[in-house]
């Protein structure tokens, strides 16, 4: 175990380091908002799940050639758990990262980071745009259309909730509940009163 354990706000202080855009800071707390969604449904340790979720694309903005190992090489500069940094680094498996996720956490993160990319451009794209109204039919009718968000891995996404031993659809209204709690410091809180 390292020497510290990291807080919320040292994450949150090296994420802003790292990340100046709106969009990579609300990926970042989205898929912290759904990490520490199923914590709690999981009886796991929230504080813990949520700090992974928040710093998982720390290097992406400034790094993208090396994303996963430079979040690797910043987290252990700052004496970050051993255990953290894997779970960080496995959300990368099989695309830049040879981590394959193996504990409950680390296959969480690896299902929900690409769908809260999904989840938040259905979001976007209706009357609403909120994810307060939205269910799981709305993200699985968006899914079919390989245009729309082209950029998110559905297979990776298909492939993490088969991990994790649950339904698509199960994963996706997990992923639109934790985004829920979020909402408007994600930009998703649109026209909907909560």
């Amino acid at each position: 175990m390292a020497d510290n354990v990291p807080t919320r706000e040292q994450a949150w202080t090296l994420l802003t380091k790292y990340n100046e855009t709106d969009r990579a800071r609300r990926h970042a707390l989205g898929v912290e908002a759904v990490m520490r969604y199923l914590a709690r449904k999981q009886g796991e340790d929230e504080e813990v799940w949520g700090v992974i979720g928040l710093i998982h694309d720390l290097d992406y903005e400034k790094f993208p050639n090396a994303h996963c190992k430079k979040t690797e090489e910043i987290l252990v500069e700052h004496r970050w758990p051993p255990e953290w940094i894997r779970a960080v680094v496995s959300h990368g498996w099989g695309l830049c990262s040879d981590v394959e996720p193996k504990t409950t956490l680390e296959k969480t993160l690896y299902a929900v980071d690409e769908l809260c990319g999904l989840v938040a451009a259905t979001a976007l794209v209706r009357p609403s745009k909120s994810v307060l109204d939205m269910k799981a039919k709305s993200v699985k009718n968006k899914w079919k259309d390989k245009h729309f968000a082209a950029g998110v891995d559905r297979a990776l996404i298909e492939k993490g909730a088969a991990m994790m031993g649950v339904e698509l659809g199960d994963l996706i209204t997990d992923v639109i509940m934790g985004m829920r709690e979020r909402a408007a410091d994600l930009g998703l809180a649109g026209t909907v009163e909560s």
